[in-house]
């Protein structure tokens, strides 16, 4: 079963903090991959689990402090960051602009708010790797910046489907839901939605077919028919008038046939 929760890395020193943001978060949708409380245990946990986005305290325990601990996990994969930090001092700021944080948010923390900035961290993360292809280099944000920006930037809000390496993130009631590009097997239109097909799932956005194709930017994903498109590598048969996909058979149209074909080798 595909995962399709965003994985998350908690590194803090005050356990009573650490769990209940877990706890928060977990409540909220989210997987915690670990809490660590110094840099040690953090780089061993990123190396080890998959980790989505990593929330870092700037005091923990041991000779390196939260901004030389993300310096170092940044080097090894760059995934959105954000400070969780009672320390707000002018010298502490300064250096965590050198780790180019998704936001900065002071404690004590408050849910609501921890939730807005992750969503617009894996927003603006994604988003930046789709437009340019190169790795995320986002100017700090504050609690106040963040909150604002949930509301008023409007390509955010219409943002529903976002790419980043092998999976998408999709928004789906106001949260985006991670799903791996190859687990998709096919899309359908229907009206003024897409519906984006897996062994067990259904997810449905509001964008044209011809848009969610350009997005996922997947060789595999190619249309065939106004209302269809398909993984190549999830076909178990076709003709040259149908596909057929997990027991449903989806027509190819006219206009498409031509170009379906041509994935093909005939020998």
């Amino acid at each position: 079963m595909p995962d399709e929760h965003i994985h998350i890395l908690i590194v803090e020193d005050e356990s009573i903090v650490a769990l209940d943001l877990a706890t928060g978060l977990q409540h909220e949708g989210y997987h915690i991959v670990g809490i660590a409380d110094h840099a040690e245990e953090a780089k061993t946990l990123f190396t080890s689990h998959q980790v989505d986005l990593l929330l870092m305290d700037i005091h923990i325990r041991g000779e390196k402090d939260g901004v030389e601990t993300a310096k170092e996990l940044m080097a090894i994969k760059q995934v959105p960051l954000i400070y969780l930090t009672a320390y707000t001092d002018h010298e502490t700021i300064q250096r965590v602009k050198q780790t180019y944080p998704a936001a900065f948010l002071s404690k004590p923390y408050d849910i609501h708010h921890v939730r807005i900035a992750i969503e617009l961290a894996l927003n603006n993360f994604a988003l930046y790797r789709q437009r340019t292809g190169k790795m995320i280099s986002l100017p700090s944000a504050n609690t106040d910046e963040a909150r604002d920006n949930v509301y008023t930037n409007p390509t955010q809000e219409k943002e529903s489907i976002l790419q980043y390496d092998e999976f998408i993130f999709i928004k789906q009631n106001y949260r985006f839901i991670k799903i791996r590009t190859a687990d998709i097997l096919y899309a359908s239109a229907d009206d003024n939605y897409v519906h984006l097909h897996t062994n067990d799932k259904k997810y449905s956005l509001r964008i044209p077919l011809a848009q969610l194709i350009e997005k996922i930017q997947s060789p595999q994903l190619v249309r065939i028919h106004r209302s269809y498109a398909v993984n190549l590598q999830a076909i178990q048969s076709f003709t040259e008038q149908e596909v057929v996909i997990n027991k449903q058979h989806l027509p190819i149209g006219r206009n498409y046939k031509e170009d379906f074909l041509k994935n093909f080798y005939f020998r």
